[in-house]
């Protein structure tokens, strides 16, 4: 895809959503993490109806901590892989406490520390949280940085440098939301519905699906 394609294609999906947000439901810096981090081989769907009793009740880092690991699986076991989230969302919260004063710190190599929190997970609390310009790669963003010919790469990481080094301004901030939200109702892993997609003349895919099926 070249610059001109790349500009107009953000373009039009800023003009359909010119501020998307994560739909990760969370009303402070640590929810964010603790949402992130249960979002893994998860939908939000499923997370946020988890979280939102828990969030009632937990807020901080020590809230965590005196819920305590059996207590905070009880809240997420309808959550893929919840025994090791729980381990990790405990752990993190201690490591907050004890090496950050109970505050989520602004930077990826500190973040990437924390139990549980790998890149992915970095990025999208340094933008969600401090809006910094990071390029979260999850499935939706791999697939359609593939599918479209806008970042191709084997790996996140791959995808992740291209993105970093073709996104334009004033398109950075919010990329990855833009793709999350085009991969996850539009260019959708089945079958994309290319027929109802509002950048399908600049996208590369070669397999289009032109007609919605009967």
């Amino acid at each position: 895809m070249t610059k001109d394609r790349i500009f107009e294609f953000f373009r039009r999906l800023a003009e359909d959503n010119p501020e998307p947000e994560t739909e990760l439901e969370y009303g402070n810096n640590f929810q964010l993490v603790v949402a992130v981090a249960l979002s893994a081989q998860a939908t939000d769907v499923g997370v946020n109806k988890a979280t939102r009793a828990l969030f009632d009740r937990v807020k901080t880092p020590q809230q965590m901590l005196e819920l305590g690991e059996d207590g905070l699986k009880d809240y997420i076991k309808t959550i893929g892989l919840f025994n090791s989230k729980a381990k990790n969302i405990i752990a993190l919260s201690q490591m907050l406490i004890e090496d950050f004063g109970g505050e989520v710190p602004a930077d990826r190599d500190a973040l990437t520390r924390l139990p549980g929190v790998g890149r992915k997970t970095a990025n999208v609390v340094m933008n969600c949280a401090f809006g910094q310009e990071t390029f979260a790669v999850d499935t939706h963003v791999f697939r359609v940085g593939n599918r479209t010919g806008l970042a191709s790469g084997k790996t996140p990481e791959a995808v992740e440098a291209k993105l970093e080094k073709r996104v334009p301004q004033p398109f950075r901030r919010h990329a990855h939301h833009w793709l999350i939200l085009h991969g996850r109702y539009t260019c959708k892993a089945r079958q994309p519905e290319c027929w109802r997609c509002p950048v399908v003349d600049l996208c590369s895919f070669r397999k289009k699906v032109l007609q919605p099926p009967r």
